[in-house]
């Protein structure tokens, strides 16, 4: 059955949907191109850094000028690209298969974070926001990374308890002011953070505002520490 099946609707590329040996991956072609993150790395938020560490733990420049309140960080993919396609296409594209393959790669990116009592818990959306986007892709690529990881995911933790504005193009004061208290723990679900190892999900991270009023409220909540891990990065260099 599988093999007919396959027959009918051969799989394909999640990034240009040429066919593809394996369900939910990339071509070839595509994954020459897609800038996974490896190597050198920004210990705060996952962004690559040029030359070699050496085994130190590095800050890039953001990280070391813009308060950071959570422990650890990491990224899949630089934001550009193939990686800037497939979050779009997951997040205003309908894709929702595409969490799948994300939750592999960012399970691989988030594996020295992980500890015995991680909880997994997605960046919130506004209700009117999900009501018209019908899903919150954070939420996706939560479930995806737990099953992963095999770790137990609240994906509804943490509530956005403000109706902000889109925040693309915004400038990174305006993005940190527009997130102030925009963010808070779940009055029902508050006890399942507390002494937890809080691993924070969202899809992109830009300047970070939203994981920064996300850690807050674990932390208020009782969280022991907080790390994140997003799909992608923007990086200044890509």
């Amino acid at each position: 059955m599988q093999s007919l099946i396959r027959a009918i609707y051969p799989a394909q590329c999640v990034a240009c949907e040429e066919q593809t040996e394996a369900e939910h991956g990339l071509c070839g072609p595509c994954w020459r191109e897609t800038q996974f993150i490896g190597g050198t790395i920004c210990d705060t938020c996952g962004t690559p850094l040029l030359g070699d560490g050496g085994g130190e733990s590095l800050q890039c420049d953001d990280c070391m000028t813009i308060a950071r309140p959570w422990d650890k960080g990491r990224a899949a993919l630089v934001y550009s690209g193939v990686g800037r396609r497939l979050v779009l296409r997951l997040k205003h594209g309908d894709r929702t298969e595409l969490a799948q393959p994300a939750g592999q790669w960012m399970a691989r990116a988030a594996a020295p974070l992980v500890r015995d009592n991680t909880i997994v818990v997605p960046v919130p959306l506004h209700w009117m926001r999900l009501v018209k986007r019908r899903y919150n892709q954070a939420g996706l690529l939560a479930h995806a990374l737990g099953r992963q990881i095999d770790r137990p995911v609240c994906a509804d933790a943490l509530l956005r308890v403000t109706a902000t504005a889109p925040l693309e193009g915004h400038r990174r004061d305006a993005r940190f002011a527009a997130l102030t208290g925009a963010i808070s723990v779940h009055p029902k679900r508050a006890s399942r953070l507390v002494g937890k190892s809080v691993l924070l999900v969202d899809d992109v991270m830009t300047s970070g505002a939203t994981l920064a009023a996300s850690a807050e409220a674990a932390y208020a909540a009782g969280a022991a520490n907080v790390s994140i891990v997003t799909l992608a990065r923007v990086a200044k260099d890509a």
